[in-house]
């Protein structure tokens, strides 16, 4: 999920520790912005890059949640974009946090109470997730349950996962209706 690059600035170079979408989006030799997050423990220190901005400032959520480390933390924007991780959060969509490699049920749980309140920002943007009744508990099982029902017709983790993201966010649609919308996009329609 992250691999490192070594960015030169002014004749200086520093090695970064990048998500794989990041390291996809960059072209050897060429400028390119990072956002970088400077992370200091007690006898080390490392540097983390971004694409965006809001990767960045998600990183930094998830750092600031209980028993999350930078290597969970880039885990899991390598696995979520920020505005599928506000999806995530706002929808309370345990399974898609156990796709994340290293998140157990358990984990998923307690992350999803931490990170509410640790990436407010990013909750309060303009994506999908902003026109969620957070009350509703039938947009959490209808996406849970469409997630199962794909796994169970044999379909792995990322064609599950894009799939997922695909589906409109709208309260009225039962679980039946979302996962006609996921098998149509799963066959490309």
């Amino acid at each position: 999920m992250a691999g490192e690059v070594l960015i030169e600035v002014s004749g200086v170079g520093y090695r970064l520790t990048v998500t794989t979408s990041t390291l996809s989006r960059m072209v050897l030799d060429t400028e390119v912005f990072i956002h970088v997050h400077h992370h200091f423990w007690e006898n080390d220190q490392r540097l983390y890059g971004f694409f965006s901005r809001e990767e960045r400032e998600a990183f930094e959520g998830l750092l600031s949640a209980h028993k999350v480390g930078p290597a969970l933390a880039l885990a899991i924007i390598g696995t979520y974009p920020p505005t599928e991780l506000a999806t995530i959060l706002a929808t309370d969509d345990v399974a898609a946090l156990c796709q994340v490699p290293g998140v157990g049920a358990k984990t998923a749980q307690r992350l999803l109470v931490d990170l509410k309140s640790s990436l407010v920002p990013l909750l309060d943007a303009p994506v999908h997730a902003a026109s969620i009744d957070l009350t509703d508990g039938d947009v959490r099982t209808a996406r849970a349950d469409v997630r199962e029902a794909l796994a169970s017709l044999g379909y792995g983790p990322e064609e599950i996962k894009k799939a997922i993201a695909a589906l409109p966010i709208d309260p009225e649609l039962d679980a039946g209706s979302l996962l006609k919308s996921a098998l149509r996009a799963l066959a490309g329609d």
